[in-house]
């Protein structure tokens, strides 16, 4: 299978007429982007959008690659109703990366003062933002006690030629490489990755054991092992058919202000962890494209995370309560606040079993409600009908939440919007 990005937005073209958009018409960083993302999601469509032609720049922008689970479904070869059952099957099965030695990405390679990131079409999405930010930055390094490497997508502010803010508030591996290497005083290597296909995008984002790479598990949904290559400055491998590659470091006992963003709760975000990275090279492929997640709401920026939420519940229930017959994580909860979970129950008390299970599966997640996972306002239509509202609901109060949302005090306690009737399970007949 093709791993590059090129090749799928290509392919995905070839299959489903109209779901790629390109736009020629000259367009600005400043919000003009994110106002056409916007524009197609009002219109209840997800298409890849191509700008190929950006004011000031001769690099075109790609967009929306993950927002809808059509292209997911696409990417992994399976029909949309098919795909988190997929997804969860194949990350449990990781496969070791290759090396090849000569990739596409360090076809042009500058250095030292010739570093200059104000050189990239880098968007600013909301009025809001802090200023221009890169989203569709993979961050790559390696665990400095244990060697085991880790990517994930984390925002970056342009701060200058060579600088930028990151921010690690996951606070998962990368938070934790970091940790560890400023505690020994030195800078955590890093590599952002841009351009890349989709199932490196999902691989990224799973929640593999601590001594298995995300880029085995990237191996595991293409089915054959993903192809990395050496960085041009650093001890570090990154996808073979990325677009972009920038080289630099995470700096030791450096914190700046980074934010505010607007972030996937529909608020702007100031909560940081105000990082510094410096980049000391950037690598390209020949008139490579630049890669853009649309930020706030969009599908782009939540879509892929629903359905990773969903496999990774539907694999941590399957080890301990049989009947299992759904799990849906919505976009009307950001993919993130909420979750449903329907089970034939075979025992009393088995459905109030299964909500401490989605609670440790991830700290976003805090509210479900029963019903079919068909549409929201059905299952939403579900509860009146089939919840006891005096008996049913399971209230777990001051549990790890999300420090982004209005609600709560420092990450703990209710996070919805909504309210904090937390994790009433659906119990088919």
């Amino acid at each position: 299978m093709a791993q590059d990005l090129r090749s799928f937005v290509a392919a995905y073209s070839e299959a489903n007429p109209g779901e790629v958009v390109r736009i020629a018409e000259p367009v600005s960083l400043e919000h003009d982007i994110m106002a056409v993302v916007l524009e197609y999601e009002r219109r209840r469509r997800n298409p890849i959008l191509v700008f190929e032609k950006i004011r000031g720049y001769d690099m075109p922008v790609v967009c929306n690659v993950v927002a809808s689970r059509r292209a997911l479904a696409f990417a992994l070869g399976v029909p949309e109703s098919e795909l988190a059952a997929e997804y969860a099957c194949r990350i449990k099965e990781p496969m070791k990366p290759v090396v090849v030695a000569d990739p596409s990405f360090r076809r042009h390679v500058v250095t030292g003062d010739a570093v200059d990131l104000a050189a990239l079409p880098i968007p600013v999405y909301f009025p809001g933002d802090a200023g221009r930010y890169i989203t569709a930055g993979m961050l790559v390094a390696r665990d400095p006690e244990t060697g085991v490497e880790t990517e994930g997508y984390h925002r970056l502010q342009l701060k200058g030629r060579n600088r930028m803010g990151v921010s690690l508030h996951s606070r998962r591996r990368m938070f934790e490489y970091q940790r560890r290497a400023e505690a020994k005083g030195q800078a955590l290597p890093c590599a952002i990755a841009l351009g890349l296909h989709p199932i490196v995008s999902m691989g990224s984002l799973a929640y593999p054991p601590a001594e298995i790479g995300k880029f085995e598990v990237v191996g595991g949904l293409f089915g054959e092992p993903l192809e990395v290559a050496p960085c041009a400055t650093l001890d570090l491998h990154v996808p073979a058919a990325a677009e972009i590659v920038i080289e630099g470091e995470i700096l030791p006992g450096e914190r700046e202000p980074e934010g505010p963003f607007g972030e996937f709760t529909g608020y702007f975000s100031r909560r940081s962890t105000e990082h510094v990275f410096v980049a000391r090279a950037i690598a390209r492929r020949e008139a490579p494209w630049f890669q853009s997640i649309g930020s706030g709401r969009a599908g782009d920026h939540i879509t892929t995370l629903g359905l990773i939420r969903e496999a990774e519940i539907m694999n941590a229930l399957s080890r301990a309560i049989p009947n299992v017959t759904g799990v849906h994580v919505p976009l009307s909860g950001t993919s993130s606040f909420t979750a449903y979970v329907s089970i034939r129950q075979g025992r009393p008390g088995e459905a109030k079993h299964v909500i401490p299970i989605v609670l440790g599966v991830d700290h976003y997640l805090k509210l479900g409600e029963p019903g079919r996972h068909a549409r929201p306002e059905r299952r939403r239509a579900g509860s009146d009908g089939k919840a006891r509202h005096r008996c049913d609901p399971a209230v777990r109060r001051a549990l790890r939440g999300e420090a982004r949302d209005v609600r709560s005090a420092h990450g703990v306690g209710p996070r919805s919007r909504r309210p904090p009737q937390l994790a009433l399970v659906h119990q088919l007949a």
